[in-house]
């Protein structure tokens, strides 16, 4: 697939990505009928008759599945399990254990029944004492998979997601919560699966040009994975980069080349030692407590990538040697003869500074 990416005309991007990236609409219908078929079982049968007051709030996919980024092929996905009743952060992490081994022994139920037996399949944990659970869905008629990342979570939004008008006071002590909670059990980026809703509505709304760049960028990534066979940053990083990328060079004047976005993105992750990107899109310097951590954060050593739902998670990770191995891969794409028009001039990137600008860090 690499020989088919590389030997791709840039002015025909678009065309391979729907070519090869999309996955079959279709499927697409059949996977969501599952995914809320398992959902409802959860929800149903998880800690019902339990003398603890926790219950099941919903069930809700996260993470790197996206149904508007989702690659053809093998997939990943995360599903949050989210619980009411709890009253902190540190809970959910002390009952971590007892909560994955109850949503475990309905999973393994549900592997014995009728209408899963053929495509669900309950995986034998990789680490002991596992903050999750994996499954996987199989459906060989698409020729794809979808391995699931299985969290139990906080339901720290339950409350707000029933208020019409939410402002950013109502965000604003969560995140207070979120800081103090993880400075002092010494866990920042612990938590990020609690707010699994900003992370999708962070996406929702956005250009499905966008999407599909950022499946675009998967791919490559997924390349490398194969080529390099080390350990390299997190995808969701690249996923942020995408997205920062299209924010700032969607104000060029020159149009919204596809070849354009991509080439920007493979830039950034050159410049990986100078990446100080984030978002005040959830959270923001107001909060005296929140705006304190936020300097602290990003005063920290580059690259630093904020999740734009959750401040105390650096979405690029302390692995510099990994940075190193895909800043060398995407410099030697942009050396090559991929960004060449048919007329052999260069497509040329968007100016994005590898800062998000409009804030002084004391």
């Amino acid at each position: 697939m690499e020989r088919e990416l590389s030997s791709t005309q840039v002015r025909k991007l678009d065309e391979f990505i729907e070519d090869h990236l999309l996955p079959d609409t279709t499927f697409l219908t059949e996977f969501r009928a599952d995914v809320d078929f398992i959902s409802a079982f959860l929800e149903k049968r998880c800690f019902q008759g339990a003398a603890h007051p926790v219950r099941v709030s919903r069930v809700v996919m996260g993470g790197s599945y996206d149904e508007h980024t989702t690659l053809k092929g093998r997939s990943e996905a995360n599903m949050v399990v989210f619980l009411n009743n709890l009253t902190s952060f540190e809970e959910q992490l002390k009952r971590r254990g007892e909560f994955i081994e109850e949503i475990r022994e309905h999973l393994c139920q549900l592997q014995q029944e009728e209408q899963f037996r053929e495509k669900f399949e309950v995986l034998s944990s990789k680490q002991p004492n596992s903050r999750s659970l994996s499954f996987k869905l199989s459906y060989p008629k698409f020729q794809q998979e979808v391995e699931f990342d299985v969290q139990p979570a906080y339901d720290v939004l339950y409350e707000l997601r029933n208020l019409q008008h939410l402002d950013s006071c109502n965000y604003s002590k969560i995140y207070a919560q979120l800081v103090h909670e993880c400075t002092t059990l010494e866990k920042e980026g612990e938590f990020s699966i609690c707010f699994t809703d900003l992370h999708q509505s962070f996406l929702r709304y956005r250009a499905p040009k966008l999407w599909n760049l950022i499946r675009l960028t998967k791919h490559w990534y997924q390349l490398c994975e194969e080529k390099l066979r080390k350990p390299l940053p997190p995808q969701y990083a690249l996923e942020l980069l995408t997205v920062y990328a299209w924010e700032c060079g969607t104000q060029d004047s020159s149009g919204l080349h596809t070849a354009q976005c991509f080439r920007t993105v493979l830039e950034l992750i050159t410049k990986y030692q100078h990446l100080r990107v984030y978002w005040t899109w959830c959270y923001d310097f107001k909060d005296e407590e929140v705006s304190v951590y936020l300097h602290r954060q990003l005063r920290k050593d580059s690259p630093v990538i904020l999740d734009p739902a959750d401040p105390t998670r650096n979405v690029a990770g302390s692995d510099l040697q990994a940075w190193e191995l895909l800043g060398g891969e995407a410099a030697t794409w942009l050396k090559s003869s991929f960004f060449r028009n048919s007329d052999m001039f260069r497509v040329h990137s968007w100016d994005v500074p590898p800062e998000t600008q409009g804030c002084t860090i004391l």
